[in-house]
């Protein structure tokens, strides 16, 4: 990409900038919160954006200086310090527009969202159950390492360990944009503890990642909501079935993309406190209705695209756990690494940065930059 074509769409967006700026402080768009939340979204990318805009004017203005001082002065010390200023701005220029080019990827909108997690065993009975474990305990320890908050809401135990589900909610900084590449079944390829022969066994666990709904994304009429509810029997030690803490949200909902009704069951265990579990069931339930109104638009971006990097097939296989050969890969884009125990160990983030590079590149081909 030239420079003159990099600097004409930038100044584009500088206008735009402007206005967004002042549109984020009129009283009546502060009022609708909709709309504030999107053009404060807007705001932040495009300030990032128009930072990186006078970073590049900077550094082109330095490199014409510097042509300018070796093309036109006789000293030699003035010399000499265009010619590191030139070779440090040169150095400069390409790697600024390679995060310019990034920057002006359209942004998926939901990348800021918290998310609800469900990781569930698949096929390998126990020993999938184990392995689903396995993937809490990583997903846990990542988001440790991230700073993120991670909470369960609720499980459903396996009968040697492990879960055969458990579904919780995370919430931190572009949580969705991180973890989103996790979607999709994983599989492991090991010696399960409950075999006694000593045979190697394939087993599988389906991990689901879907961004949070905001209150207002989504139309929920909370007075046809049946609740009922329950002691809870999960984590919590002896005090959870003490009270009917546990609650469980019935709710008819209409498919508007194919016209169907179905009744839609949440439960939540997540603490003691009902009205806490309340909200936190309100919350799986919008973010659950939220996904399926928004899978036609999720499928027609899978189908848009070659890779399986982001696609909304959720049966798809998209990782193995080899324990013999201490290996993962991930299938999409064939990144290998042969540090198991520390991928296992929530050591994931160089991965998702490969599939995030691998994602990229196809956006750019899109937006032809």
């Amino acid at each position: 990409m030239e420079s003159n074509n990099i600097l004409q769409k930038l100044d584009g967006l500088e206008s735009r900038y402007e206005e967004v700026s002042t549109l984020i402080t009129d009283p009546s768009v502060i009022a609708d919160q909709q709309r504030y939340v999107k053009l404060t979204k807007e705001y932040k990318d495009l300030e990032d954006i128009v930072k990186l805009r006078q970073k590049y004017i900077n550094c082109l203005g330095q490199i014409s200086e510097a042509k300018d001082v070796l093309m036109n002065e006789t000293d030699a010390d003035m010399k000499e310090m265009a010619r590191e200023q030139l070779a440090e701005n040169e150095a400069l220029q390409p790697n600024l527009e390679e995060e310019i080019k990034i920057a002006l990827i359209p942004k998926d909108p939901e990348d800021a969202k918290n998310v609800q997690m469900e990781i569930r065993a698949g096929t390998g009975g126990d020993e999938a159950c184990l392995f689903a474990g396995d993937l809490f305990q990583m997903y846990k320890r990542f988001c440790e390492s991230k700073g993120w908050t991670l909470s369960v809401t609720d499980v459903s135990e396996g009968a040697v360990g492990g879960f055969k589900e458990i579904d919780f909610a995370v919430s931190g900084d572009d949580v969705y944009g991180v973890l989103k590449y996790e979607s999709g079944v994983h599989r492991v390829q090991r010696v399960p503890v409950t075999e006694s022969n000593g045979r190697m066994q394939t087993s599988a666990a389906t991990v689901a990642v879907l961004p949070e709904a905001d209150p207002f994304e989504v139309s929920i009429n909370e007075g046809e909501i049946k609740w009922d509810t329950f002691r809870s029997s999960g984590a919590g030690g002896q005090n959870v079935n003490k009270v009917e803490s546990g609650v469980r949200a019935r709710y008819m909902w209409k498919n508007p993309n194919t016209g169907e009704t179905e009744e839609i069951l949440i439960e939540c265990t997540e603490t003691r406190d009902q009205p806490k579990n309340k909200e936190r069931a309100l919350a799986r339930l919008r973010t659950y209705i939220y996904d399926r109104e928004h899978q036609k638009y999720v499928d027609d971006i899978a189908n848009r695209r070659k890779s399986l990097v982001s696609t909304g097939d959720r049966s798809a296989k998209i990782r193995t756990y080899n324990f013999p050969q201490g290996r993962v890969t991930d299938h999409r884009i064939g990144y290998t690494t042969h540090d198991l125990s520390g991928f296992l160990g929530g050591d994931i983030q160089a991965m998702i940065d490969a599939l995030t590079v691998a994602e990229n590149a196809e956006r750019m081909k899109e937006a032809e930059l």
